[in-house]
């Protein structure tokens, strides 16, 4: 059993620990993988800065070349001495502004002079209408563009201006040479690149890489390179594609990549990962070494605290004991104090109850014992009454016409009381549902004189008669009645409605108010 459980630790520990070592590898990695992505685009940025300043330095001279009287002169008519003063001027300017090569065509693309006039590759004479750089200088006004020579085979990027001058265009063209940028990237042994817009790599550090498309060139694109001539002397279209992921020495290298405008380019830079990869193994070799040191160390803690948990295992099931004994105590009498309660409870609903069938046998004897002689006391006041009028006396009349009142008043009291006291009963009988509206507002007169309110009754049609529990029916309306008065307390305005129609097999009671 203890070696299993040894040897389960073991395995756990090491998986682990190569869970930490992966784990650390790829954050660390990560981590020095963003440096090095920083590192290029700050060196995208610099680079992106140097090549605008170098093309800057040159994008002014077509325009001078442009005002000067001995280039207007030579489009307006090209004779000899026209062509030896411009060529002349060329090369001294040439010579002074460090750029590669300046010359001027005519509107037909033919090269007239040019600051090479004396060498071997002189361009007079040539035609480079095909040169985008040409077109756009005479569509636009002015014209870019990178390509190789197709005299001296050297490249260069083309800055050209339109001049007008005599009824005749000509196109002014400067020539800068970028390759020295090349040379700066070698030294400082940074990969980096320039893709022009249909993607290939015309400008870098790496010989690999020149003039290799970043990704296969689509037919029309390489018809269109072929015809404008742009790379003269290198199979473009032949050549393999550099893919997404440049190769480097040890694998794809980490790319980064910035747009030039306005021409459409791409500046690219690429480093080697290798260091990187390195660097985040030592680091996940490191958090591996350390998980299997903490899990060793976890181990020995965890067979202390087993022996420890042991030793207070039987201390502790005795106190788990104790306190479910005492918790069981502590329910029962719980149980016992609930049950006391209850009995209480019990004991004084039934006192209640008795309390409520005594006070209905005393409302039943004093009914009993008060009916009969209120009466007897009607009768007499009304026999009085009558002979009162026959005697002439109408002031008596009156008071026992008063009298007779307050003795109907108490009949009904007594006749509510009579009703509390009968035994509830549920057997239906034949109830006139207009007597028991009447009673409704016999029982609720007091709490509506003290509200200062006259509840009215609007019957429709007969009273009809139900099968019905008068008593439970009478209790319904009187709780509606007294809902609305409650309902009207406090209004100038008071008003409180019954109302009962027939409607098909039913009879409708409705008890309307204008309160809250």
């Amino acid at each position: 059993m203890a070696g299993r459980l040894r040897r389960s630790v073991l395995v756990l520990s090491v998986a682990l620990a190569a869970l930490a070592a992966a784990l650390v590898w790829q954050i660390a990695y990560s981590a020095a993988r963003s440096g090095i992505e920083a590192r290029l685009d700050q060196n995208l940025v610099l680079t992106g800065r140097t090549i605008e300043s170098e093309i800057e330095r040159f994008r002014y001279l077509p325009l001078v070349l442009g005002e000067d009287a001995r280039i207007r002169a030579l489009i307006a008519g090209p004779a000899v001495p026209q062509v030896r003063a411009a060529n002349t001027y060329l090369e001294t300017v040439a010579a002074q502004s460090g750029a590669a090569q300046l010359f001027v065509l005519n509107d037909a693309g033919t090269a007239m002079a040019t600051s090479n006039w004396n060498t071997p590759d002189d361009l007079t004479g040539n035609t480079y209408d095909f040169r985008p750089y040409f077109r756009q200088a005479m569509a636009g006004g002015q014209g870019r563009y990178y390509a190789i020579g197709v005299t001296t085979g050297k490249p260069g990027y083309f800055l050209s201006f339109r001049v007008d001058h005599g009824g005749r265009s000509g196109v002014v063209v400067v020539k800068v040479d970028l390759r020295a940028l090349e040379a700066t990237w070698r030294q400082a042994g940074v990969a980096t690149a320039i893709a022009d817009r249909d993607g290939v790599v015309f400008l870098t550090g790496i010989a690999a890489w020149a003039y290799r498309p970043l990704q296969p060139l689509a037919a029309g694109v390489r018809a269109r390179i072929a015809s404008e001539r742009t790379y003269e002397g290198v199979d473009v279209a032949g050549a393999a594609h550099l893919g997404a992921a440049l190769p480097g020495a040890h694998g794809a290298l980490l790319t980064r990549a910035r747009p030039l405008e306005p021409d459409g380019w791409t500046l690219l830079a690429a480093a080697d990962p290798t260091e990187a990869r390195a660097t985040a193994a030592l680091w996940a070799a490191g958090a591996a070494l350390l998980t299997l040191v903490l899990s060793a160390v976890g181990h020995v803690i965890w067979q202390r605290r087993q022996i420890l948990r042991l030793r207070l295992g039987q201390r502790e099931m005795l106190e788990r004991r104790v306190t479910a004994r005492t918790r069981e105590l502590a329910q029962e009498i719980k149980a016992r104090i609930r049950t006391e309660a209850e009995l209480r409870a019990a004991q004084q609903g039934l006192i209640h109850a008795e309390k409520m069938a005594a006070l209905g046998r005393m409302s039943a004897a004093i009914v009993h014992e008060i009916s009969q002689p209120l009466t007897a006391m009607e009768t007499t006041l009304a026999s009085a009454g009558l002979a009162a009028e026959k005697a002439g006396v109408p002031r008596v009349g009156e008071r026992l016409t008063t009298a007779r009142g307050l003795i109907k008043r108490m009949q009904r009291t007594i006749r509510h009381l009579k009703t509390f006291s009968r035994k509830d009963s549920a057997d239906l009988e034949r109830v006139n549902i207009d007597e028991v509206i009447r009673n409704t507002l016999e029982l609720a007169q007091p709490r509506a004189r003290a509200l200062d309110v006259v509840p009215g009754f609007r019957p429709e049609g007969a009273a009809p008669v139900v099968h019905a529990v008068a008593v439970r029916l009478e209790q319904v309306t009187l709780n509606l009645l007294l809902n609305a008065l409650d309902a009207v307390a406090g209004r100038a305005d008071a008003k409180v409605t019954l109302g009962r129609a027939i409607e098909g097999a039913f009879v409708a009671i409705r008890v309307t108010d204008n309160g809250a």
